[in-house]
């Protein structure tokens, strides 16, 4: 008979990879509202979320911005803003 008074036993855990950190912060206009996007040092989107939150704040402290984002390495990571959304943006390099 069983220890487990009727409880199954936890299953062993599992160890996966972790994702990798975030390397860029873009924070650029999209039909009128401000977003921030959040990209990996291969351009990749992570995440997207509304540029007004603290959070974008703290990310953005002590780290300057360079205006623009038309190199032909964003090409294919902001494909759906037009080019004067593009060279408005602000790109953020994070710390790693």
């Amino acid at each position: 008979m069983s220890q487990g008074f009727g409880g199954e036993a936890p299953h062993p855990h599992v160890q996966s990879a972790h994702r990798r950190p975030a390397r860029f912060l873009v924070v650029i206009e999209s039909a009128g509202v401000v977003v921030a996007r959040l990209f990996l040092a291969s351009r990749e989107q992570v995440a997207e979320f509304d540029a007004g939150q603290e959070e974008v704040v703290q990310m953005m402290a002590g780290v300057a911005p360079v205006t623009g984002a038309t190199g032909l390495e964003w090409d294919r990571a902001l494909a759906g803003h037009t080019a004067d959304e593009r060279a408005a943006a602000e790109v953020y390099v994070l710390a790693l």
